[in-house]
């Protein structure tokens, strides 16, 4: 029977494995090779003398001895954390929030002076990302993604759903039935497109080109400079809208198969600075959807 405890950095590939179910997932989270997550598993699991992991075609599986090893793994993480913080007096508010850049620019920027006046105290590192992210970043805490489906690797919870429609510059209104005929802007690889804006209303569609950029900011900063329509939704142009920036011609609202998802960390819960920040964005949505 072993009377010293294996490699903490076994431990730290378990409990990444294991999150993931999936060696490659575990790779990229702690910036090593998927032959090196394998072999230190092997060695974790020779130490223990049984198995951690079933190993299926496409999948990890959990063994009985993984299940009931795992939580041990966590909580002495999170042991460990908290004393470390203890001894060091470590800013324990310090919070990695992670966020596609569209979001961070449009809502979470101008929020931001009211989070610093209720939590003085609490300093924000905010990373941002142009496409969704497979996994959130090493190291965040909290993560606001925008995707058709949320993670099912750390905990998830919808923040609100939106409706997309057009927008353009005070005084570039057009028709309805003559957009078609005028600079188009969108972002790309969005289900909330134009093609199915249009087809919504039984509107007839001769595919007029439509200039695609990988993020809103592109589209968003056209129309404003008076060079055609794009498509947006609430969530980024409710405050471009109320300061005369933009205008939204038409009535017609879709629902987008899109929406945002507020992401925690494991660690996320140990950390006081990121149970505020999540609280504070879940209270700033609704404050938006009461408004």
């Amino acid at each position: 029977m072993q009377t010293s405890l294996p490699p903490l950095g076994w431990l730290r590939t378990f409990e990444a494995a294991a999150r993931h179910l999936s060696f490659t997932g575990a790779a990229r989270d702690l910036n090593m090779t998927q032959s090196a997550v394998s072999q230190q598993i092997k060695s974790l699991e020779g130490y223990l003398g049984q198995p951690l992991f079933l190993r299926r075609p496409r999948a990890l599986e959990l063994t009985e001895a993984g299940i009931t090893y795992l939580p041990v793994v966590r909580e002495a993480f999170r042991t460990l954390v908290r004393g470390t913080q203890a001894v060091t007096g470590a800013q324990q508010n310090a919070v990695q929030v992670q966020s596609n850049i569209t979001f961070a620019v449009n809502w979470l920027g101008p929020r931001l002076p009211r989070f610093r006046a209720a939590h003085p105290d609490v300093q924000l590192n905010i990373f941002t990302e142009l496409w969704e992210p497979r996994e959130m970043a090493e190291g965040a805490a909290v993560e606001i993604r925008y995707s058709l489906r949320p993670s099912d690797t750390v905990r998830t919870e919808l923040l609100r759903t939106d409706h997309y429609y057009p927008v353009c510059a005070p005084g570039y209104e057009v028709r309805l039935e003559d957009i078609q005929e005028q600079p188009l802007f969108d972002c790309s690889n969005l289900l909330s497109n134009w093609q199915n804006w249009i087809t919504e209303q039984g509107l007839n569609w001769e595919n007029s080109p439509i200039t695609y950029s990988t993020t809103y900011l592109v589209s968003l900063s056209v129309a404003m400079a008076g060079g055609g329509y794009c498509l947006t939704h609430d969530t980024i142009a409710r405050d471009l809208i109320e300061r005369g920036q933009l205008v939204a011609p038409f009535e017609y609202r879709a629902e987008m198969p899109e929406a945002y998802y507020l992401l925690l960390s494991p660690q996320a819960e140990e950390t006081p600075g990121a149970v505020l920040f999540a609280d504070w964005v879940r209270r700033e949505i609704a404050r938006d959807l009461a408004g």
